[in-house]
This record gives C-alpha cells, sequence and structure tokens, in this order.
C-alpha cells in the first residue's frame, strides 16, 4: 500500500510539472501590471524646441504618476510627420506614445493630403496637454492701441499695411489669414524664415503687424520694444491676463498652438483610460504648470473623447482657411 500511494504521488508531480509551464506559456499579465518597462514618448521636433521641452517637463512627471519611466525620443523631420508616422506604426501595447501637436494633426493634415498616415484614424487619442497662444504685436509708432483701433485702420488702408510669418503654411501665416478673413481686411503677406528674422524690422516699423509666439513674441513687449494689442486664445491667458483677446472685438476668434498625447492605433480602451489618468495627475501637478507658463502654455487635460473632439473642429477650421484663402506651402 504504502509503495502504491508513493507511485501515486510521483505521477501527480510529474503531471503537475508537465502542466504549470504550460498555463505559465498561455496565460498573459493582469492589466495592473502595466507599465513593466520603460514607456518611449515620441517628440516629433528636434531637441532643444518648445515642444521638446515641454515634453520632457511632462514625462518626468507623467512618469512619477504612472510608475514608469517615460524616455523622450526626438524624431524630427519633415514637419513633425516623421515622428508621427513612426508613432502610427509602433505596437498598440501603451510602451509607445506620441507628443502631437496641431502642425502633425490639424494644420499638417489639413495643407498637405500627402503625409504618410490619417491623423484621425491611424492614432488612439490620450489626453489635451496644453495650449499656448499668440500674441498681436505691433511696432510701438504704430498708431493702433487696441485690436478695434487696428482693424479700423487696416480697413481704412487696404493693401497699405503688410504683416510678416516664419512661412508660408504655418501656424503665424494661417492665423493671420483667419485673421483677415474674420476682420474683413486686406494686409499683405511677407514670409521670413523664422519670426526671430522679422523682430528687427517689426521693431523698427518696416512691418505693421506680427501675430508670433507668445514664448517669443512677449519678451520684446516687457523690454519695451513692441506693442502687444491682445492674445489669440478664446478666452483672456493665465499668463497674461490684462492682455485682451482678439475675440473680444471678433468674437469666436481663436488660434492656438496645441499639444496632445497619442497612441497608435488599436490601443485598448483600459491603456488609454490608464495613461490619461496618470496624464491628468501629471497636469494638475504644480511644478509641471510653472514650467508650462515659463514655456507660454497652459495645461488643458481632459477626457480622450474631448480631445478628440477639439483636434477634429481645428482641423477642420484650419482646412476651410487654407481651401478659402487658396494657402499653399509654397
Amino acid at each position: 500500500m504504502k509503495r502504491t500511494h508513493t507511485i501515486f504521488l510521483a505521477a501527480v508531480g510529474v503531471a503537475c510539472a508537465a502542466v504549470l509551464p504550460a498555463v505559465a506559456q498561455t496565460s498573459t499579465p493582469p492589466s495592473g501590471a502595466y507599465p513593466a518597462r520603460p514607456i518611449r514618448m515620441i517628440v516629433p521636433f528636434p531637441a532643444g524646441g518648445a515642444t521638446d521641452i515641454l515634453a520632457r517637463a511632462l514625462s518626468q512627471k507623467l512618469g512619477e504618476k504612472i510608475g514608469q519611466t517615460v524616455v523622450v525620443d526626438n524624431r524630427p523631420g519633415a514637419g513633425g510627420t516623421i515622428g508621427a508616422d513612426a508613432a502610427s506604426k509602433a505596437a498598440p501595447d501603451g510602451y509607445t506614445l506620441l507628443l502631437a501637436t496641431s502642425s502633425t494633426h490639424s494644420i499638417g493634415p489639413a495643407i498637405n493630403p500627402k503625409i504618410p498616415y490619417n491623423a484621425e484614424t491611424d492614432f488612439t487619442p490620450v489626453g489635451y496637454v496644453a495650449s499656448s497662444p499668440n500674441v498681436v504685436l505691433v511696432p510701438n509708432t504704430s498708431p493702433s492701441k487696441t485690436m478695434g483701433e487696428f482693424i479700423a485702420h487696416a480697413r481704412k488702408n487696404p493693401g497699405r499695411l503688410n504683416y510678416a510669418s516664419s512661412g508660408n503654411g504655418t501656424i503665424i501665416h494661417l492665423t493671420t489669414e483667419y485673421f483677415k478673413a474674420q476682420s474683413g481686411t486686406f494686409i499683405l503677406h511677407i514670409p521670413y524664415r523664422g519670426t526671430a528674422l522679422a523682430m528687427p524690422d517689426l521693431i523698427s516699423g518696416k512691418l505693421d503687424v506680427l501675430f508670433d509666439s507668445f514664448v517669443t513674441g512677449m519678451p520684446h513687449v516687457k523690454d519695451g520694444k513692441l506693442r502687444a494689442l491682445a492674445v489669440t486664445s478664446l478666452k483672456r491667458t493665465a499668463l497674461a491676463p490684462d492682455l485682451p483677446t482678439v475675440s473680444e472685438t471678433l468674437p469666436g476668434f481663436e488660434s492656438v498652438t496645441w499639444f496632445g498625447v497619442y497612441g497608435p492605433r488599436g490601443l485598448s480602451a483600459e491603456l488609454t483610460a490608464r495613461v490619461n489618468q496618470a496624464l491628468n495627475a501629471a497636469l494638475a501637478d504644480a511644478e509641471v504648470k510653472e514650467r508650462f507658463a515659463r514655456l507660454g502654455a497652459e495645461p488643458t487635460g481632459g477626457t480622450p473623447q474631448a480631445f478628440a473632439a477639439m483636434v477634429r473642429a481645428d482641423n477642420a477650421k484650419w482646412k476651410k482657411i487654407i481651401s478659402e484663402r487658396k494657402i499653399t506651402t509654397e
């Protein structure tokens, strides 16, 4: 009897040993195990630029909130499309994210139908990160002290005023054309290779107006070299609460550079919610708010659905302006 019992136990042991490896190989780790390794955040612009600096401020705090290191991976080129395309082709496992901008998902698709990805269907929206307005700048010698005065002055002098941009098809160019359409003004376009190159001409009065990035424009205002008339956010910004908005003169006018996080197409609802929750927690952090403010950006946050709706509306707006104003990148 004792020998039979021993043989039976040995047989059971062998059977269990055979089954357990099979179970280990076929079972998947519980969802709570995510993230089990570092997460890559693709930034489709060069290191050292505003988007990169914002991404690094965000990734550090996002890593703390989600419980894993978030590594910034710069993939610049072609106006952000190279990095965005790489993100769209990554595995939808939650370990590759994209910090997208207006350029990659609103303006780029609207002005260049040949980009290698579909901005709406090749990605999974995760969350709205931040927005940054432009600021309307005029020389100190300008007769206009307010946005209303500038519009009245431009209407009285059609074709006699000019504006600078950072190049054809850029947000500076599109924003000013949008303003012209809304205000019924005719202002000549003078493209530069970046607004920094236009600053000396604006300060000297050779240019009449520039819708510049808040980050690069406001230092000249603080130094007393230029006059700021308004910001292009729909509501007044905490970055300059005393500065009126263009929308206070032209109701509904809004133009901001937005930043948001996407995953590849097919990212599960569970992983999307997990990253979104950590993202919102990071954006609520005082240190992140302070670092964003230095970049001229305000944290936004919210649901993936609200973020996706915002991007669709933004893309439709620019597509309409590009079509009506016959804007090209050439």
